[in-house]
């Protein structure tokens, strides 16, 4: 059997986001039980029905990467209460179909969700919003556990950088967990 490829969507584009650094761990917590690439999607371009067609080269790279992975493991930050603007671009543009012939992108792809912020409550309205939408797009996801880490400045190393001394384990169990949703799913395909 072929590795299992899992693509990461981070909700954030800053470079040293939580979220990206919480999504770099996260493919340390894999290791070599799987493919994990995170999905770089910074240059495309907000969704309108006016460049669609043909679809724009950056839209075409981040569509391949989806339809070539087995997996998705977003990585959402919260703002104002919700999943951010860059994301919901991203899923915009993936939920369309350019061909009639093929199912929809994200349909029956299995999905995870955590997230970091510095806030006191983790990233649990945004997860339950981005849920919703992931739900709508007919995706497979695994609600539990998923996984929300508040006061992401606690767990910061003397150079800024996320170290999850007190989170990691729950981490590794959302690994674990996805490893095996994901294994499940092939196997009854």
């Amino acid at each position: 059997m072929d590795k299992i490829k899992i693509l990461a969507i981070v909700g954030s584009l800053r470079k040293d986001s939580f979220n990206k650094q919480l999504a770099l761990i996260a493919k340390e917590v894999i290791g070599d039980r799987a493919e994990f690439n995170i999905l770089d999607y910074h240059n495309i371009p907000m969704m309108n029905e006016d460049i669609e067609r043909p679809e724009p080269e950056s839209i075409r790279r981040v569509r391949d990467e989806v339809r070539a992975c087995d997996a998705i493991w977003f990585f959402t930050p919260e703002y104002n209460h919700f999943f951010s603007g860059v994301l919901k671009n991203l899923l915009d543009w993936l939920s369309r179909q350019i061909d009639e012939e093929q199912p929809p992108l994200l349909a029956k792809k299995p999905a995870a969700v955590s997230g970091i912020t510095p806030g006191m409550f983790g990233t649990v309205l945004s997860q339950d919003h981005l849920v919703t939408l992931l739900s709508w797009l007919d995706m497979d996801i695994m609600n539990t556990p998923r996984l929300t880490i508040p006061h992401a400045l606690t767990q910061l190393d003397e150079e800024g950088k996320l170290i999850l001394q007190k989170s990691r384990k729950y981490l590794e169990r959302q690994a674990d967990a996805f490893l095996n949703f994901i294994q499940n799913r092939m196997q009854n395909k």
